[in-house]
């Protein structure tokens, strides 16, 4: 499948996004709490979007055992902002992928908010 966008682009909108997520009042303080190396964090995202747009396997992780681990500060809100930035940056930097990558997103973002918050009585 044509996803609209190639390696190089997704590694471009990937750097684009998390500068803004790092600079974000909200998502800043979260992820610059967690990462500790940002270029090995950025190489690995690139790999993950790769995966997840051209299903090409380089991702090797495991994004919820990821987000568990900061689960306490992180709320359903984050989430919000995350896919907002997330759709402006897509629009600015892929814009012939934009809705591709933002319904990749929505679904990834639905899936860890299922296993992070979703707690049946």
């Amino acid at each position: 499948m044509d996803a609209g966008i190639d390696d190089e682009g997704l590694r471009r909108l990937v750097a684009a996004f998390y500068a803004r997520v790092r600079l974000d009042a909200e998502l800043g303080p979260i992820f610059n709490g967690a990462i500790a190396d940002w270029p090995a964090h950025l190489a690995t995202l690139g790999d993950f979007w790769s995966s997840v747009m051209h299903a090409g396997g380089r991702y090797r992780g495991n994004p919820l055992a990821a987000h568990l681990k900061h689960a306490a500060t992180i709320t359903p809100a984050h989430f919000e902002r995350w896919l907002a930035l997330w759709q402006a940056t897509a629009e600015e930097v892929a814009p012939e992928a934009a809705g591709a990558l933002q319904a990749k997103a929505r679904r990834i973002a639905e899936s860890l908010q299922l296993a992070l918050f979703y707690r049946p009585a």
